[in-house]
Protein backbone atom coordinates (compact mmCIF):
# COMPACT_ATOMS: atom_id res chain seq x y z
CA UNK A 1 0.00 0.00 0.00
CA UNK A 2 1.27 3.47 -0.88
CA UNK A 3 1.97 6.02 1.88
CA UNK A 4 1.50 9.77 1.84
CA UNK A 5 3.01 12.16 4.36
CA UNK A 6 1.06 15.37 4.96
CA UNK A 7 2.82 18.34 6.50
CA UNK A 8 6.10 20.21 6.08
CA UNK A 9 8.45 18.72 3.48
CA UNK A 10 11.97 20.10 2.81
CA UNK A 11 14.88 19.19 0.55
CA UNK A 12 17.56 20.75 -1.64
CA UNK A 13 17.79 20.77 -5.43
CA UNK A 14 21.33 22.17 -5.74
CA UNK A 15 24.04 23.84 -3.66
CA UNK A 16 22.09 27.10 -3.65
CA UNK A 17 18.51 25.88 -4.16
CA UNK A 18 16.43 24.90 -1.15
CA UNK A 19 12.82 23.85 -1.66
CA UNK A 20 10.09 23.49 0.94
CA UNK A 21 6.40 22.65 1.05
CA UNK A 22 4.50 23.92 4.06
CA UNK A 23 1.22 22.00 4.34
CA UNK A 24 2.62 19.85 1.55
CA UNK A 25 2.58 16.17 0.73
CA UNK A 26 4.97 13.41 -0.27
CA UNK A 27 3.71 10.10 -1.64
CA UNK A 28 5.69 6.85 -1.70
CA UNK A 29 4.60 3.70 -3.52
CA UNK A 30 4.89 0.20 -2.08
CA UNK A 31 8.26 -0.23 -3.82
CA UNK A 32 9.72 2.66 -1.85
CA UNK A 33 9.76 5.10 -4.80
CA UNK A 34 8.62 8.71 -4.58
CA UNK A 35 5.54 9.15 -6.77
CA UNK A 36 4.35 12.58 -5.73
CA UNK A 37 5.55 15.67 -3.87
CA UNK A 38 4.37 19.26 -3.66
CA UNK A 39 1.81 21.67 -2.25
CA UNK A 40 -1.40 20.40 -3.78
CA UNK A 41 -2.33 16.99 -2.46
CA UNK A 42 -5.95 16.82 -3.58
CA UNK A 43 -5.28 17.83 -7.22
CA UNK A 44 -2.45 15.28 -7.32
CA UNK A 45 -4.74 12.61 -5.91
CA UNK A 46 -7.43 13.43 -8.45
CA UNK A 47 -5.05 13.31 -11.41
CA UNK A 48 -3.43 9.99 -10.47
CA UNK A 49 -4.69 6.46 -10.55
CA UNK A 50 -4.02 6.14 -6.81
CA UNK A 51 -7.22 5.86 -4.81
CA UNK A 52 -7.53 7.44 -1.38
CA UNK A 53 -8.59 4.10 0.07
CA UNK A 54 -5.29 2.62 -1.12
CA UNK A 55 -3.19 5.21 0.70
CA UNK A 56 -1.92 5.25 4.26
CA UNK A 57 -1.87 8.87 5.43
CA UNK A 58 0.67 10.08 7.98
CA UNK A 59 -0.01 13.59 9.26
CA UNK A 60 2.88 15.53 10.70
CA UNK A 61 2.47 17.90 13.63
CA UNK A 62 3.30 21.59 13.41
CA UNK A 63 6.71 20.88 14.98
CA UNK A 64 7.64 18.09 12.57
CA UNK A 65 9.06 17.97 9.08
CA UNK A 66 10.26 15.42 6.56
CA UNK A 67 13.74 15.76 5.04
CA UNK A 68 16.14 13.52 3.05
CA UNK A 69 18.39 11.19 4.98
CA UNK A 70 21.92 12.21 5.88
CA UNK A 71 24.85 11.01 3.77
CA UNK A 72 28.21 10.26 5.39
CA UNK A 73 30.78 10.33 2.59
CA UNK A 74 33.69 9.21 4.76
CA UNK A 75 33.68 7.06 7.90
CA UNK A 76 36.07 4.40 9.21
CA UNK A 77 33.76 1.76 10.65
CA UNK A 78 36.33 -0.12 12.77
CA UNK A 79 37.48 3.09 14.40
CA UNK A 80 34.09 3.44 16.10
CA UNK A 81 35.74 1.33 18.80
CA UNK A 82 38.16 4.16 19.65
CA UNK A 83 36.05 7.24 18.97
CA UNK A 84 37.19 10.15 21.13
CA UNK A 85 40.69 8.83 21.76
CA UNK A 86 44.09 10.18 20.71
CA UNK A 87 42.75 13.41 19.27
CA UNK A 88 45.57 15.55 20.64
CA UNK A 89 47.96 14.00 18.10
CA UNK A 90 48.74 14.91 14.49
CA UNK A 91 47.57 12.49 11.80
CA UNK A 92 50.62 10.25 11.28
CA UNK A 93 51.32 9.87 15.02
CA UNK A 94 47.65 9.10 15.65
CA UNK A 95 47.64 6.40 12.97
CA UNK A 96 50.66 4.62 14.42
CA UNK A 97 49.72 4.97 18.08
CA UNK A 98 45.99 4.25 17.96
CA UNK A 99 44.56 3.34 14.60
CA UNK A 100 46.82 0.67 13.13
CA UNK A 101 46.88 -1.40 16.37
CA UNK A 102 43.08 -1.16 16.62
CA UNK A 103 42.39 -2.14 13.02
CA UNK A 104 44.73 -5.14 13.29
CA UNK A 105 42.27 -6.60 15.84
CA UNK A 106 39.68 -7.08 13.11
CA UNK A 107 41.17 -10.42 12.18
CA UNK A 108 38.95 -11.54 15.08
CA UNK A 109 35.52 -12.08 13.52
CA UNK A 110 33.63 -11.94 16.81
CA UNK A 111 35.19 -8.59 17.64
CA UNK A 112 34.44 -7.30 14.14
CA UNK A 113 30.81 -8.39 14.40
CA UNK A 114 30.37 -6.59 17.71
CA UNK A 115 31.88 -3.32 16.50
CA UNK A 116 30.22 -3.31 13.09
CA UNK A 117 26.79 -4.02 14.52
CA UNK A 118 27.26 -1.05 16.84
CA UNK A 119 28.49 1.41 14.22
CA UNK A 120 25.63 0.70 11.81
CA UNK A 121 23.14 1.07 14.65
CA UNK A 122 24.74 4.34 15.76
CA UNK A 123 24.83 5.91 12.30
CA UNK A 124 21.23 4.95 11.58
CA UNK A 125 20.20 6.37 14.94
CA UNK A 126 21.79 9.67 13.89
CA UNK A 127 19.93 9.65 10.58
CA UNK A 128 22.64 8.37 8.21
CA UNK A 129 20.75 6.60 5.45
CA UNK A 130 23.84 6.32 3.20
CA UNK A 131 27.40 5.79 4.43
CA UNK A 132 30.68 5.25 2.62
CA UNK A 133 32.60 2.94 4.95
CA UNK A 134 36.29 2.15 5.17
CA UNK A 135 36.74 -1.25 6.84
CA UNK A 136 40.20 -2.83 7.39
CA UNK A 137 42.70 -4.91 5.42
CA UNK A 138 40.80 -8.07 6.42
CA UNK A 139 38.54 -9.61 3.77
CA UNK A 140 36.27 -11.63 6.05
CA UNK A 141 35.56 -8.90 8.58
CA UNK A 142 34.93 -6.40 5.78
CA UNK A 143 32.26 -8.76 4.47
CA UNK A 144 30.87 -8.82 8.02
CA UNK A 145 30.42 -5.04 7.83
CA UNK A 146 28.66 -5.34 4.47
CA UNK A 147 26.32 -8.04 5.77
CA UNK A 148 25.52 -5.96 8.85
CA UNK A 149 24.57 -2.97 6.70
CA UNK A 150 22.33 -5.25 4.63
CA UNK A 151 20.75 -6.76 7.75
CA UNK A 152 19.95 -3.38 9.29
CA UNK A 153 18.73 -1.91 6.00
CA UNK A 154 21.26 0.88 5.57
CA UNK A 155 22.38 2.06 2.14
CA UNK A 156 26.18 1.84 2.04
CA UNK A 157 29.39 1.66 0.09
CA UNK A 158 31.83 -0.70 1.80
CA UNK A 159 35.54 -0.90 1.09
CA UNK A 160 38.21 -3.44 1.99
CA UNK A 161 41.18 -1.24 2.87
CA UNK A 162 44.37 -1.85 0.85
CA UNK A 163 47.90 -1.09 2.06
CA UNK A 164 51.17 -2.79 1.15
CA UNK A 165 53.82 -0.35 2.43
CA UNK A 166 54.62 2.30 5.02
CA UNK A 167 52.46 0.43 7.52
CA UNK A 168 53.37 -1.56 10.65
CA UNK A 169 54.65 -5.11 10.15
CA UNK A 170 51.64 -6.44 12.06
CA UNK A 171 49.17 -4.71 9.74
CA UNK A 172 50.31 -4.82 6.12
CA UNK A 173 49.74 -6.92 3.00
CA UNK A 174 51.73 -7.65 -0.11
CA UNK A 175 50.49 -5.97 -3.28
CA UNK A 176 49.47 -9.38 -4.63
CA UNK A 177 47.53 -10.28 -1.50
CA UNK A 178 45.76 -6.94 -1.47
CA UNK A 179 44.70 -7.01 -5.12
CA UNK A 180 43.62 -10.66 -4.92
CA UNK A 181 41.56 -10.08 -1.77
CA UNK A 182 39.96 -7.02 -3.37
CA UNK A 183 38.85 -9.10 -6.36
CA UNK A 184 37.43 -11.74 -4.02
CA UNK A 185 35.68 -9.05 -2.02
CA UNK A 186 34.00 -7.66 -5.14
CA UNK A 187 32.78 -11.15 -6.07
CA UNK A 188 31.48 -11.88 -2.57
CA UNK A 189 29.64 -8.56 -2.53
CA UNK A 190 27.83 -9.60 -5.69
CA UNK A 191 26.74 -12.77 -3.93
CA UNK A 192 24.97 -10.64 -1.31
CA UNK A 193 22.55 -9.63 -4.09
CA UNK A 194 21.84 -6.33 -2.37
CA UNK A 195 20.76 -3.21 -4.21
CA UNK A 196 21.57 -1.10 -1.14
CA UNK A 197 25.12 -2.18 -0.25
CA UNK A 198 27.85 -1.97 -2.90
CA UNK A 199 31.64 -2.41 -2.97
CA UNK A 200 34.04 0.50 -3.29
CA UNK A 201 37.74 0.25 -4.13
CA UNK A 202 39.69 1.54 -1.12
CA UNK A 203 43.41 2.26 -1.16
CA UNK A 204 43.98 3.59 2.36
CA UNK A 205 45.96 6.53 1.01
CA UNK A 206 48.76 6.95 -1.50
CA UNK A 207 51.36 6.82 1.26
CA UNK A 208 50.38 3.26 2.23
CA UNK A 209 50.23 1.86 -1.31
CA UNK A 210 52.95 1.10 -3.83
CA UNK A 211 52.60 2.36 -7.38
CA UNK A 212 51.94 -1.20 -8.48
CA UNK A 213 49.11 -1.73 -6.02
CA UNK A 214 47.48 1.61 -6.90
CA UNK A 215 47.59 0.63 -10.58
CA UNK A 216 46.08 -2.79 -9.84
CA UNK A 217 43.26 -1.17 -7.88
CA UNK A 218 42.63 1.33 -10.67
CA UNK A 219 42.41 -1.54 -13.15
CA UNK A 220 39.93 -3.43 -10.94
CA UNK A 221 37.76 -0.34 -10.56
CA UNK A 222 37.72 0.21 -14.31
CA UNK A 223 37.05 -3.46 -15.10
CA UNK A 224 33.95 -3.61 -12.90
CA UNK A 225 32.93 0.07 -13.05
CA UNK A 226 33.25 0.44 -9.27
CA UNK A 227 33.16 3.29 -6.82
CA UNK A 228 36.50 4.45 -5.40
CA UNK A 229 37.37 6.15 -2.10
CA UNK A 230 40.58 7.30 -0.46
CA UNK A 231 42.26 10.29 1.22
CA UNK A 232 43.96 13.28 -0.34
CA UNK A 233 45.91 16.31 0.92
CA UNK A 234 44.82 16.01 4.52
CA UNK A 235 48.04 16.90 6.33
CA UNK A 236 51.10 18.89 5.25
CA UNK A 237 53.60 16.29 6.50
CA UNK A 238 51.71 13.51 4.70
CA UNK A 239 51.67 15.51 1.45
CA UNK A 240 55.43 16.05 1.57
CA UNK A 241 56.07 12.30 1.97
CA UNK A 242 53.67 11.38 -0.85
CA UNK A 243 55.24 13.88 -3.24
CA UNK A 244 58.70 12.61 -2.31
CA UNK A 245 57.75 9.02 -3.14
CA UNK A 246 55.67 9.56 -6.27
CA UNK A 247 57.51 12.59 -7.68
CA UNK A 248 54.21 14.19 -8.53
CA UNK A 249 51.30 15.86 -6.77
CA UNK A 250 49.00 13.91 -4.47
CA UNK A 251 46.23 14.03 -7.07
CA UNK A 252 48.74 13.11 -9.78
CA UNK A 253 49.72 9.93 -7.92
CA UNK A 254 46.12 8.72 -8.00
CA UNK A 255 45.55 9.89 -11.56
CA UNK A 256 48.52 7.95 -12.90
CA UNK A 257 46.93 4.82 -11.43
CA UNK A 258 43.54 5.48 -13.00
CA UNK A 259 41.91 6.10 -9.63
CA UNK A 260 40.43 9.52 -10.39
CA UNK A 261 37.07 8.86 -12.05
CA UNK A 262 33.51 10.16 -11.94
CA UNK A 263 32.83 7.58 -9.20
CA UNK A 264 35.72 8.68 -6.95
CA UNK A 265 35.36 10.49 -3.63
CA UNK A 266 38.48 11.77 -1.89
CA UNK A 267 38.36 12.69 1.77
CA UNK A 268 39.69 16.01 3.09
CA UNK A 269 41.32 18.01 0.26
CA UNK A 270 42.45 20.57 2.81
CA UNK A 271 45.65 21.60 1.04
CA UNK A 272 44.90 20.94 -2.64
CA UNK A 273 46.78 23.07 -5.16
CA UNK A 274 44.82 24.88 -7.86
CA UNK A 275 45.97 22.47 -10.57
CA UNK A 276 44.91 19.50 -8.42
CA UNK A 277 41.44 20.97 -7.98
CA UNK A 278 41.25 21.47 -11.74
CA UNK A 279 42.25 17.83 -12.25
CA UNK A 280 39.56 16.60 -9.86
CA UNK A 281 37.00 18.71 -11.72
CA UNK A 282 38.13 17.35 -15.09
CA UNK A 283 37.93 13.74 -13.91
CA UNK A 284 34.55 14.28 -12.20
CA UNK A 285 35.89 13.44 -8.74
CA UNK A 286 34.36 14.74 -5.53
CA UNK A 287 35.61 15.68 -2.06
CA UNK A 288 34.32 14.56 1.34
CA UNK A 289 34.75 17.52 3.70
CA UNK A 290 35.60 16.27 7.20
CA UNK A 291 35.70 19.38 9.38
CA UNK A 292 35.80 17.61 12.75
CA UNK A 293 38.85 15.47 12.06
CA UNK A 294 40.64 18.26 10.21
CA UNK A 295 40.41 20.24 13.45
CA UNK A 296 40.96 17.37 15.90
CA UNK A 297 44.09 16.10 14.16
CA UNK A 298 45.38 19.63 13.48
CA UNK A 299 45.33 19.14 9.71
CA UNK A 300 43.94 22.52 8.69
CA UNK A 301 40.85 24.38 7.51
CA UNK A 302 39.34 23.25 4.22
CA UNK A 303 37.91 26.09 2.14
CA UNK A 304 34.77 24.40 0.83
CA UNK A 305 33.66 27.46 -1.11
CA UNK A 306 36.95 27.37 -3.05
CA UNK A 307 36.22 23.78 -4.13
CA UNK A 308 32.57 24.45 -4.96
CA UNK A 309 33.38 27.59 -6.91
CA UNK A 310 35.85 25.54 -8.94
CA UNK A 311 33.09 23.10 -9.88
CA UNK A 312 33.98 20.24 -7.52
CA UNK A 313 31.12 18.46 -5.74
CA UNK A 314 31.57 18.41 -1.96
CA UNK A 315 29.81 16.17 0.55
CA UNK A 316 30.34 15.77 4.29
CA UNK A 317 32.12 13.06 6.25
CA UNK A 318 32.31 12.34 9.96
CA UNK A 319 35.71 10.65 9.49
CA UNK A 320 35.25 8.66 12.68
CA UNK A 321 37.42 8.32 14.58
CA UNK A 322 39.54 11.24 13.46
CA UNK A 323 36.21 12.95 13.98
CA UNK A 324 34.63 12.51 17.40
CA UNK A 325 31.01 11.93 16.35
CA UNK A 326 29.11 9.63 13.97
CA UNK A 327 26.50 12.35 13.45
CA UNK A 328 26.41 14.13 10.10
CA UNK A 329 24.35 16.83 11.77
CA UNK A 330 27.42 17.47 13.93
CA UNK A 331 29.62 17.50 10.80
CA UNK A 332 27.23 20.02 9.26
CA UNK A 333 27.66 22.33 12.24
CA UNK A 334 31.43 21.90 12.16
CA UNK A 335 31.44 22.80 8.46
CA UNK A 336 29.63 26.03 9.26
CA UNK A 337 32.14 26.74 12.04
CA UNK A 338 35.10 26.22 9.71
CA UNK A 339 33.57 28.54 7.14
CA UNK A 340 33.09 31.24 9.78
CA UNK A 341 36.68 30.82 10.98
CA UNK A 342 37.94 31.19 7.44
CA UNK A 343 35.88 34.37 7.16
CA UNK A 344 37.62 35.71 10.26
CA UNK A 345 41.07 34.92 8.90
CA UNK A 346 40.34 36.36 5.47
CA UNK A 347 38.81 39.61 6.70
CA UNK A 348 39.74 40.44 10.27
CA UNK A 349 42.86 41.83 11.86
CA UNK A 350 43.07 39.17 14.57
CA UNK A 351 45.14 40.40 17.51
CA UNK A 352 48.11 38.32 18.57
CA UNK A 353 48.66 36.64 15.19
CA UNK A 354 51.26 39.00 13.82
CA UNK A 355 50.81 41.30 10.86
CA UNK A 356 47.31 40.97 9.44
CA UNK A 357 47.02 40.33 5.74
CA UNK A 358 43.63 40.57 4.09
CA UNK A 359 43.40 37.56 1.79
CA UNK A 360 39.89 37.66 0.39
CA UNK A 361 37.55 40.45 1.48
CA UNK A 362 34.91 39.09 -0.91
CA UNK A 363 34.72 35.72 0.83
CA UNK A 364 31.13 34.66 1.60
CA UNK A 365 30.46 32.26 4.45
CA UNK A 366 28.77 28.94 3.94
CA UNK A 367 25.05 29.16 4.77
CA UNK A 368 23.14 26.51 6.69
CA UNK A 369 20.98 25.54 3.70
CA UNK A 370 24.12 25.03 1.61
CA UNK A 371 25.56 22.86 4.37
CA UNK A 372 22.28 20.92 4.42
CA UNK A 373 22.76 20.28 0.70
CA UNK A 374 26.24 18.92 1.38
CA UNK A 375 24.78 16.65 4.08
CA UNK A 376 22.11 15.23 1.76
CA UNK A 377 22.00 15.65 -2.03
CA UNK A 378 25.59 16.88 -2.26
CA UNK A 379 26.75 13.80 -0.38
CA UNK A 380 24.74 11.50 -2.63
CA UNK A 381 26.20 13.24 -5.69
CA UNK A 382 29.70 12.98 -4.22
CA UNK A 383 29.17 9.22 -3.96
CA UNK A 384 27.69 9.03 -7.48
CA UNK A 385 24.36 7.80 -6.09
CA UNK A 386 22.29 10.95 -6.59
CA UNK A 387 20.26 9.18 -9.28
CA UNK A 388 18.82 7.07 -6.45
CA UNK A 389 18.77 9.26 -3.36
CA UNK A 390 19.66 12.61 -1.80
CA UNK A 391 16.43 14.54 -2.26
CA UNK A 392 12.74 14.03 -2.98
CA UNK A 393 12.77 14.16 -6.78
CA UNK A 394 10.12 12.00 -8.40
CA UNK A 395 11.26 8.46 -9.05
CA UNK A 396 14.01 8.45 -6.42
CA UNK A 397 14.01 6.02 -3.54
CA UNK A 398 12.52 7.28 -0.31
CA UNK A 399 15.48 7.77 2.05
CA UNK A 400 14.18 10.18 4.66
CA UNK A 401 14.09 11.45 8.22
CA UNK A 402 11.01 12.40 10.19
CA UNK A 403 12.21 15.18 12.48
CA UNK A 404 10.42 16.68 15.48
CA UNK A 405 12.00 19.83 16.94
CA UNK A 406 9.76 19.71 20.02
CA UNK A 407 11.15 16.46 21.45
CA UNK A 408 13.75 18.09 23.71
CA UNK A 409 12.43 21.61 23.99
CA UNK A 410 8.92 22.63 23.00
CA UNK A 411 8.99 25.84 20.91
CA UNK A 412 7.27 28.77 22.58
CA UNK A 413 5.64 29.74 19.28
CA UNK A 414 4.82 28.25 15.92
CA UNK A 415 7.90 28.11 13.69
CA UNK A 416 7.88 28.66 9.95
CA UNK A 417 9.57 26.18 7.61
CA UNK A 418 13.00 27.80 7.63
CA UNK A 419 12.93 28.12 11.41
CA UNK A 420 12.04 24.44 11.85
CA UNK A 421 15.04 23.41 9.77
CA UNK A 422 17.38 25.95 11.34
CA UNK A 423 16.37 24.97 14.87
CA UNK A 424 17.04 21.30 14.15
CA UNK A 425 20.41 22.01 12.57
CA UNK A 426 21.66 24.23 15.38
CA UNK A 427 20.05 22.65 18.47
CA UNK A 428 18.88 19.18 17.50
CA UNK A 429 20.30 15.72 18.07
CA UNK A 430 19.48 12.11 17.22
CA UNK A 431 16.64 12.36 19.75
CA UNK A 432 14.82 14.69 17.36
CA UNK A 433 14.89 12.07 14.59
CA UNK A 434 11.77 10.02 15.24
CA UNK A 435 11.90 7.79 12.18
CA UNK A 436 14.45 6.86 9.52
CA UNK A 437 13.48 5.42 6.15
CA UNK A 438 15.72 3.74 3.58
CA UNK A 439 14.17 2.78 0.23
CA UNK A 440 10.75 3.27 1.81
CA UNK A 441 11.36 0.94 4.77
CA UNK A 442 11.46 2.09 8.38
CA UNK A 443 14.88 1.32 9.83
CA UNK A 444 14.44 3.41 12.98
CA UNK A 445 11.19 4.11 14.76
CA UNK A 446 10.73 5.73 18.13
CA UNK A 447 7.61 6.72 19.98
CA UNK A 448 6.74 10.38 20.20
CA UNK A 449 6.91 11.90 23.67
CA UNK A 450 3.62 12.53 25.39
Amino acid sequence: MATVFLGTIVHTKSFSEFESFENGFLAVDDNGKIIGVGHDYQPWLSSNSVQAKDLTEIRLSEHQFLMPGFVDCHIHAPQFAQVGLGLDMPLLDWLNTYTFPLEAKFSDQQYAQEVYKSVVEATLRCGTTLASYFATNHLESTLTLAREAVRQGQRALVGKVCSDCNSPDFYVETAEESASATLEFVEEMRNLESTLVLPTITPRFALSCSKGLLKDLGDIAKRFDLHIQSHISENLAEIAVVEGIFKTSYAGAYDEAGLLTNKTVMAHGVHLEDDEIALLKTRGCSVAHCPASNTMLSSGLCDVKRLVNAGVTVGLGTDVSGGNSVSIQDALLRALDVSKHLDFFKKQNIRGTGEAKTQDPSYVQLKYKQALYMATLGGAKALSLDHLTGNFALGKEFDALLVDVSVIEHPVRRLNVDELVEKFIYTGSDRNILEVFVAGKRVKKECQPE
